[in-house]
């Protein structure tokens, strides 16, 4: 709540201060963010690095078993996700990132580029480093950041209800230490394991349509506590006690 409470500080004193000088911020300017900033209207066609930060945070607004790569073109699927973005957050849908879109996604995230509801380290409770996995440290959080938006995607489509992450990124030792598989997608930051309320099964089923291509649930091995959600290049679903 303190995270929330400090954004929300910082837009009174802007919203003050932009009263004081005549200044307002409007659907055609724009904020300046902390954690990163566009400059520029995106839409299909485009391409850079901008592309690519907009494509992690909005690709947990697909359909059914899509990724969205994360490539910085602005292709049609690109388009389709941000037309989901907007409509869920009350905007225009018209595919277009401007600065009414960018507005939105700048309220949505912290200086360090999580989304509000996730934190690093929320998706790491093995070492402060990001170490050992099977991938480089900064790989590896990487990977995580991309997760994380996903799951505030997520949670959002759920009704912004609270969803709990009991486990992220491990280490090879940490991922030995909990019975991991020696292949987890744990070992390369971008997997979660997910408790409490929805239901599992309501977890499962949803994360379908916001981009994870691999999820485990109630009925397959080891997983009846928990759901697991992960991006992994060889896609694969298995939770028979939810349908899946």
């Amino acid at each position: 709540m303190l995270r929330r409470t400090a954004r929300t500080l910082g837009l009174c004193v802007m919203a003050m201060a932009c009263a004081v000088f005549g200044v307002g911020a409007t659907a055609g300017t724009a904020q300046a963010d902390s954690c990163y900033s566009w400059n520029r209207t995106l839409s299909q066609g485009t391409s850079g690095s901008d592309v690519t930060q907009l494509q992690i945070r909005v690709a947990g607004w697909v359909t059914s078993g899509e990724r969205l790569s994360y490539d910085g073109q602005y292709g049609a699927r690109t388009a389709a996700a941000v037309k989901k973005f907007q409509a869920a957050y009350g905007l225009a849908a018209d595919g277009v990132a401007g600065p009414a879109t960018f507005n939105k996604i700048y309220a949505l995230q912290d200086a360090d580029c999580t989304p509000v509801h996730f934190t690093y380290a929320e998706l790491n409770k093995c070492n402060a480093d990001w170490s050992g996995g099977a991938v480089p440290a900064a790989t590896a959080k990487a990977n995580a950041l991309k997760t994380m938006w996903k799951l505030e995607a997520m949670r959002h489509a759920l009704g912004d209800v609270p969803v709990t992450v009991s486990s992220g990124f491990r280490s090879k030792a940490c991922n030995s230490a909990v019975g991991g598989s020696p292949t987890s997608r744990h070992l390369y930051g971008d997997a979660a394991d997910l408790t409490g309320s929805p239901s599992l099964c309501r977890l499962a089923q949803q994360s379908r349509t916001h981009g994870f291509s691999e999820i485990l649930g109630p009925g397959y091995p080891g997983h009846n506590d928990h759901t697991h959600v992960a991006f992994d290049p060889s896609p694969y679903w298995s939770a028979p006690n939810c349908g899946i």
